[in-house]
């Protein structure tokens, strides 16, 4: 079965670096966004300050420095574990905390799915 992979990474700094990678490894293309997660929100007093769904205006209050977010589906052939140790290799162990996250979802039915071409 297919698989989406979605990597957040905490150091934005790193994103080419995760990028080249993965395309080494045969990722045929990726989507790439900024985003904010809610551990960048520090409640002022309390843990029940923290906004379940934080507005436009709470985000923009404070200085809060952007995710980025790449995701991509690949064949179910494709290695996951290699681009997981490429990756760690870049971030440093998920284990660790301000590193990233990165997790697979399985997909059902894919239209258009590309291999790479080399």
């Amino acid at each position: 079965m297919s698989q989406l992979i979605v990597m957040v990474m905490d150091d934005p700094n790193k994103f080419e670096d995760i990028l080249n990678a993965w395309l080494e490894l045969g990722i045929a293309g990726a989507t790439i966004f900024d985003s904010l997660g809610t551990g960048h929100f520090a409640p002022s007093e309390s843990p029940d300050d923290l906004p379940l769904m934080p507005s436009l205006s709470d985000i923009l209050q404070g200085r809060h420095e952007n995710n980025r977010t790449i995701f991509s589906v690949v064949t179910d052939d494709f290695d996951i574990d290699r681009l997981a140790a490429a990756t760690e290799a870049i971030t440093g162990s998920f284990s660790d905390i301000d590193t990233g996250i990165l997790f697979t979802v399985p997909v059902g039915r894919v239209w258009g799915l590309q291999p790479k071409i080399k």
